[in-house]
């Protein structure tokens, strides 16, 4: 592999509010560096949060795995997330679009 995905930013709009979403529904861990920063770990991929007060537009997609669809899209809910888009199956499995606390949009698929 060329160039692997080495780290993922997203922008946060209350970053107190998306580390405990984050935490809570997938147990990502996380490092504050200063007020408008803060790095994930225990995700798969390294990645952070910078605080913003800028709307969110969201330029790509990420997807998570989960083998349980409506497990982890109870615990979404749950956390504070909003469902986008329900369950529904493509070529290969299902999933379905959520947005966090901030308005990230992500999806989560399963087989």
């Amino acid at each position: 592999m060329n160039a692997p995905i080495d780290y993922i930013e997203f922008k946060a709009t209350d970053l107190e509010k998306t580390k405990r979403f984050y935490g809570q529904t997938f147990g990502w861990t996380f490092t504050d560096y200063g007020p408008t920063y803060t790095s994930f770990a225990e995700s798969g991929v390294a990645g952070g949060f910078e605080l913003t007060h800028d709307p969110i537009t969201n330029g790509a997609l990420i997807v998570l795995y989960f083998k349980n669809l409506i497990e982890i899209r109870d615990k979404v809910i749950a956390a504070g997330g909003s469902i986008t888009k329900e369950i529904f199956e493509f070529p290969g499995g299902k999933r379905f679009h959520f947005t966090d606390p901030s308005g990230n949009e992500l999806a989560i698929w399963s087989e």
